[in-house]
């Protein structure tokens, strides 16, 4: 997700009295509270992206500092899951940069093709919209018979969403046209029902996709893909937590297995950067290396 694009703007009422500014020793140990309680571990995000979030959420829950928001996090189990949207930016759409998808098709689809199987992994799946995307374009590459796309984020209310499938038909206007610029070989429309302003994706997608919690912060590796796809999510992670994001999907990747990045994401100053070859760069695709 970009951080331009951050959907939790912090709104005030003429009498609502403004949240202090956050210090670092405040974050410090509202992360570790959270880590703590909840098992959620946002200890090694950006903390200026943080801080600019948890202000709009400390305005959600009238909380005049991070403190209080912390005695209501410790003490308060219903709000976790409303918290957690403030915590993970929710900024995706369905063909997002439809440049990605056009290198997809140029780079990665021909050698998929070779494979018998295939298990892909969209890592910070957030909505869905990219996995339900990537399930239509190996649908039109004559590959989704063959695949299963596994799903992954740590926000539940969010996964719920990605697993309906179900989204605003007031959106499929922008997301045909991004479809078509991504390459589309058929309309969109074929790949869901419209009813009551809302548009659902097809169960033939749908068979093909497993949606489940997962922590790039905490989990490991859980199966051996050929393609992994991690965009717009490491932007929000410090160095070290970079590191071990690409280090899961260098083990997860079969040897010439491939690794998408957002449009603002590098492998340049990784650890891991030895391990990858530069296939598509404007696309940020890379391939991994033999040993």
């Amino acid at each position: 997700a970009d951080p331009c694009l951050d959907p939790q703007v912090t709104r005030y009422t003429p009498t609502a009295p403004m949240p202090h500014r956050i210090s670092d020793i405040e974050l410090h140990l509202f992360l570790e509270a959270v880590y703590l309680r909840y098992h959620y571990d946002f200890r090694a995000y950006v903390g200026a992206s943080l801080k600019r979030r948890l202000r709009a959420a400390m305005t959600r829950f009238e909380c005049l500092t991070l403190t209080q928001l912390q005695d209501r996090v410790l003490h308060d189990d219903g709000i976790i899951n409303e918290l957690l949207n403030y915590l993970t930016v929710q900024v995706t759409e369905m063909f997002r940069d439809p440049e990605y998808y056009i290198g997809l098709r140029r780079h990665v689809m021909p050698l998929l093709h070779t494979y018998p199987s295939l298990k892909l992994w969209v890592a910070g799946c957030s909505s869905g919209e990219e996995a339900w995307s990537l399930a239509i374009l190996l649908a039109e590459e004559g590959l989704l018979e063959r695949s299963i796309i596994y799903a992954t984020d740590i926000n539940t209310l969010a996964l719920e969403t990605a697993q309906a499938g179900v989204y605003p038909l007031s959106r499929m206007a922008e997301y045909t046209r991004n479809h078509r610029m991504a390459g589309g070989r058929s309309s969109l429309s074929d790949y869901y029902t419209a009813a009551y302003d809302h548009a659902k994706f097809d169960e033939r997608l749908k068979r093909h996709l497993v949606f489940s919690d997962h922590s790039l912060a905490t989990d490991s590796v859980f199966a051996e893909m050929q393609f992994v796809s991690c965009r717009n999510v490491l932007i929000y992670f410090n160095r070290g937590l970079q590191d071990r994001a690409l280090g899961l999907f260098h083990e997860s990747l079969c040897i010439g297995g491939f690794l998408g990045l957002g449009s603002k994401e590098s492998l340049g100053f990784s650890r891991h950067a030895h391990a990858f070859t530069e296939i598509a760069p404007q696309e940020r695709i890379y391939q991994k290396a033999s040993a």
